[in-house]
This record gives structure tokens, C-alpha cells and sequence, in this order.
């Protein structure tokens, strides 16, 4: 099998193994490119607030220096867990009003039949 030289160094295939697909690979070089542009453009500001590159690179695009962090497991990708559904947001938010109402001792006069 022949291997042709290609621009991208690290190769995209060695990235794929490190997220769970193509797009999340996209996701993940794309933000950090960001942070390392904003640190590059704050760089005489003195503000101190992104991340500097964790590599040393020969490449100035962030994209490849992004990439170079993820080859090298400097930069990995994390799962962030799901937002929960507007129904089980709501259905909390009762149940928590129930249990205020419930210490506090209020009771509504719909709720106390006996009377």
C-alpha cells in the first residue's frame, strides 16, 4: 500500500481514535483553535485569561497546533452530561414547591377537605 504524504501533521485517521466521531474531532479542534487565537491576540495585554498553547509547535495556525495537543493527549475530549427535559424541569420545580409548602405549614383551603 502506498502512503502519500499528506498536509495535515498529525493525521486525521491517528486523531479519530481519540473522539467518538468525525464531528466531535471538528468540535474539539475548532474551540480550542479559538482559545489559542484569543491567547495569541491578548498576548501585550497583559490579561491572562486563555490558555497558552500546551505543545511546542513549528506551525502558526491554531488548528494544527490544536490538533498537535489532541495527537499527543495534552487536550481531550469530555462528555458533558444531558440537559434534562423541559417536563422533568417542571415536574421538579412542583415537587420541590410541595415540599416548601409542606414544612412551612401552609395549607390552601382546597387542599384541607375536613374543614
Amino acid at each position: 500500500m502506498r502512503r502519500y504524504d499528506t498536509l495535515m501533521n498529525p493525521e486525521i485517521e491517528g486523531l479519530l481514535d481519540t473522539t467518538e466521531s468525525k464531528f466531535g474531532l471538528v468540535v474539539l479542534g475548532a474551540r480550542r483553535a479559538r482559545q489559542i487565537t484569543s491567547y495569541f491576540g491578548q498576548l501585550g495585554e497583559g490579561l491572562g485569561a486563555s490558555v497558552p498553547p500546551q505543545i511546542t509547535s513549528t506551525s502558526r495556525k491554531p488548528l494544527s497546533i490544536a490538533f498537535e495537543e489532541v495527537s499527543v493527549e495534552k487536550i481531550v475530549p469530555i462528555e458533558l452530561p444531558d440537559e434534562p427535559e423541559i417536563e422533568e424541569v417542571i415536574e421538579a420545580e412542583a415537587e420541590a414547591e410541595l415540599l416548601m409548602d409542606e414544612e412551612s405549614g401552609d395549607i390552601s383551603p382546597d387542599d384541607d377537605e375536613s374543614a
